[in-house]
């Protein structure tokens, strides 16, 4: 789950305003995506279902009213039963124990998250991954972060498509050439451990593989850029001149982000070319979230506070 880009904004306030997250994302709420004769018709960017509000509305949801369960013994972030994260304005270094126990997280999460993808495939609904999912990060003795953070209603986000980021998972069943985007965190020990993927849906056309292919390429580029002492603006530049070589656009409203006690921490990882101050330093522990786009990089949000799509409608 990625924070909002400020604009203009000091480190050291960025993370103030996060109690009003879900409305940096667009000044606009939107009904109904442009371009949606992109389902019915081929062009360079392939052929794929346009996700749209309506997608699940003439489906029945079997999970609708079901109740959340989250054992007693189970340690909360502290937004768990307010959904109000604690603000942050510093990075943290992190030592010793508190290594060992990201680590834990993170191996959680990774597990959890190859689970989740195990489930993909034609006809499942996102609905049930995410109760697959809740489950199995319970049994683990851990909280789904996503769970009431700012009043996100499900534990884990399932971005179809031409959704950005932040989809909320719903009854309608995945399709046949569908690329979809599991966005699992995990709260154990007092530390947050977060990690996504990108999975296929049975016959994903070309473009639709490349993208997903070129994605995770750029991601590994800049993880390999990362060691004490590189200015995170490499982050950036690596991701940026990837994307640029395959004519692919990088979404600027989301970025990655500090991650240990706290959910989302500073620094703010941007994924495009910036000037940002920050050195990498060791004992940091952050996220990078790289989104490229086939179309342009622009986006929107829903009227549900969360989904964010690209105003094109163009797979993302």
């Amino acid at each position: 789950m990625s924070p909002p880009r400020p604009r203009h904004i000091p480190v050291q306030a960025v993370l103030s305003l996060l109690r009003s997250k879900r409305d940096l994302h667009s000044s606009r709420s939107l009904l109904h995506p442009r371009k949606a004769n992109i389902t019915s018709a081929p062009s360079k960017f392939g052929v794929y279902d346009l996700i749209l509000p309506s997608s699940a509305s003439s489906y029945p949801s079997q999970f609708t009213k079901k109740r959340v369960h989250i054992p007693s013994t189970t340690g909360l972030p502290e937004y768990a039963l307010t959904g109000s994260p604690t603000l942050v304005s510093s990075p943290s270094i992190k030592r010793g124990k508190e290594l060992d126990a990201m680590r834990r997280s993170c191996a959680l999460a990774a597990r959890i998250l190859e689970f989740g993808g195990s489930l993909v495939k034609a006809g499942v609904t996102t609905e049930y991954i995410d109760a697959q999912v809740h489950d199995k990060i319970v049994e683990a003795g851990a909280y789904p972060s996503p769970l009431n953070y700012m009043n996100f209603p499900k534990s884990i986000c399932c971005s179809i498509n031409n959704v950005v980021a932040h989809g909320i998972p719903d009854a309608r069943p995945l399709l046949d050439g569908d690329i979809i985007n599991l966005d699992v965190t995990v709260y154990l020990g007092s530390f947050h451990g977060d990690t996504s993927a990108t999975f296929l849906v049975g016959n994903v056309d070309e473009p639709g593989r490349k993208l997903v292919e070129a994605t995770r390429r750029a991601l590994e580029l800049a993880i390999a850029e990362c060691r004490p002492g590189v200015a995170f603006t490499k982050i950036g530049a690596t991701i940026s001149e990837f994307a640029k070589a395959h004519s692919y656009s990088i979404n600027q409203e989301f970025c990655g982000h500090g991650i240990g006690r706290h959910f989302h921490e500073p620094p703010l990882i941007y994924h495009f070319d910036n000037d940002e101050p920050g050195i990498m330093e060791e004992g940091m522990t952050f996220t990078i979230e790289p989104m490229l786009n086939q179309g342009g990089f622009r986006m929107e949000k829903w009227r549900d506070g969360w989904t964010a799509v690209t105003i094109d409608g163009i797979v993302l």
